[in-house]
């Protein structure tokens, strides 16, 4: 079935008090994707962000990011006072993110909610835990830990702690039993609030793509918690780490940091860990969207200390067995394998086999500086079109830069007679394509340029703040979008 969605993260809707949340904004985003004519809602990781505010270097792989949790609901339970929620910094701008005020603002505003919560006598709440101990516990005394340690990295926690000795574990467990129920308190209302959304759009035939990162963070509950999962030595250090080799874009690699996975512990235990994970977020989303798939066949390690990509090297991954295990024991449930870059033959072989869509990316098209079939006339059906991604800048930011040959050929190729049509004309390209799904980032059904772009991979400080402003969805570009879905056999 042909069908299409746009690509807006949670942090992008233009909710008050900061940063988008699970705010009657987003229900309105929901009910515009439904005038629009849509399928999917494609967002990033919901995680709880840490160093560089980057969703993909998640505090823990399950829990949720409480900045999304919305206030409103808050102040309407009597949990928090309006005036305390205005009063606060949320920074001085409605397009970008200020990370540092948010943080110590909404943790501030979430504490004075936990402490008129009584959540201890909330039965819901104790359901909530029993349900999610498994990972629940170990992160909520993890932020706990942390943040005693003033947010060091449990790798530099006392030893006791920082190697899990049954006696630390249980007297930080005592000693920080309020702040510990405050992280619990905060991962109780964002699954309320998130499933509650969820549901909303779902009821609206709206469905969620969601994201699994590949790897979790070296600074996360999941790698404190269960170093038997990693390639960590014997004083809890990595042995090497995750990144890409240099390539036409970055000329020494990218130096992403995160632990490696054990596979050879996965496989013996019939990748329990992974099977927990991806069935926790069929929970979140209805489609997963894989990141990085070609690690699962191939993965580059790069020595532990280096301080580029360029001396690592590539070892084989747990392969099709993996999956092979997901659709026994989870069934065949909706993917999208993140396929993009450098594919080797095996990589192409295991996605295949797994039958799963792979991504195709417009803007790759016309980068001549590497070969690559993302020109329409090579897609097949099984596939996922994107103008760009969230690692892309704006297909009009991107257009205004782009050398003269590149250009030329797209001008040539998509028929741009006028810089002012060039946004739509790469919009109808992807959804006139033969790819099944096609979905565009909220960025280009706006026509924004460069200030609006998401991420630029392998940069700190600037990424993960761009918001869409209050006013620019309306019936119009609705009514706009559904037409030329329509056209191209994609609208509901």
């Amino acid at each position: 079935m042909r069908a299409s969605g746009i690509l807006l993260p949670v942090s992008s809707i233009p909710s008050a008090y900061g940063i988008g949340s699970f705010s009657r904004e987003a229900y309105e985003f929901v009910d515009f994707l439904k005038e629009a004519g849509q399928t999917f809602w494609q967002i990033l990781p919901l995680g709880p962000t840490g160093y560089g505010d980057s969703p993909y270097q998640s505090f823990s792989t399950f829990a949720g990011n409480p900045y999304y949790i919305d206030l409103e609901e808050l102040i309407q339970k009597g949990l928090v006072s309006r005036e305390i929620c205005e009063s606060c910094d949320w920074g001085e701008s409605d397009s970008y993110v200020d990370y540092e005020k948010i943080y110590q603002s909404r943790f501030a505003v979430l504490k004075e909610a936990f402490k008129n919560s009584n959540i201890e006598d909330n039965e819901d709440f104790r359901k909530f835990l029993q349900k999610n101990d498994f990972w629940l516990s170990d992160y909520a005394l993890y932020m706990a830990v942390k943040d005693a340690n003033n947010g060091k990295s449990w790798s530099e926690w006392e030893e006791e702690i920082r190697l899990r000795k049954p006696e630390a574990l249980a007297g930080y467990r005592r000693q920080l039993a309020e702040e510990i129920l405050f992280y619990e308190f905060q991962q109780y209302l964002f699954d309320a609030q998130w499933q509650r959304l969820k549901k909303y759009a779902n009821d609206k035939g709206i469905r969620i793509i969601g994201d699994i990162p590949i790897y979790v963070a070296f600074d996360s509950a999941d790698t404190w918690a269960n170093p038997e999962l990693f390639e960590l030595n014997e004083d809890r250090e990595p042995t090497g780490v995750a990144g890409c080799p240099p390539d036409a874009f970055s000329a020494t690699g990218q130096l992403w940091g995160n632990p490696l996975y054990r596979w050879s512990y996965h496989r013996k235990t019939e990748y329990a860990w992974w099977m927990q994970r991806i069935s926790y977020c069929y929970r979140l989303y209805d489609v997963l969207r894989i990141d990085h798939f070609r690690g699962f066949d191939e993965y580059y390690h790069i020595p532990y200390g280096d301080s580029t990509a360029e001396f690592g090297h590539w070892e084989k991954g747990p392969g099709y067995d993996l999956f092979r295990v997901m659709k026994e024991k989870i069934g065949d449930r909706p993917v999208i394998a993140e396929d993009l870059g450098f594919l080797t033959p095996t990589v192409k072989e295991l996605l295949e086999q797994t039958g799963y869509p792979g991504m195709k990316v417009l803007q790759f098209a016309f980068d001549s500086r590497e070969e690559s079939d993302y020109l329409p006339h090579n897609y097949t059906a099984n596939s996922v079109v994107y103008t760009g991604t969230h690692d892309n800048d704006t297909t009009q930011g991107w257009y205004r830069v782009i050398n003269d040959h590149d250009r030329s050929f797209a001008d040539k190729y998509l028929n741009i007679k006028e810089e002012e049509e060039a946004v739509w004309t790469f919009v109808r390209a992807a959804l006139s394509s033969v790819s099944d799904t096609a979905v565009i980032p909220m960025q280009d059904y706006l026509g924004l340029g460069t200030q609006a772009r998401i991420n630029v991979p392998s940069t700190l400080g600037n990424n993960w703040k761009w918001r869409m402003q209050k006013g620019q969805t309306n019936s119009a570009l609705a009514e706009k979008i559904r037409d030329v879905c329509r056209l191209y056999g994609r609208a509901r």
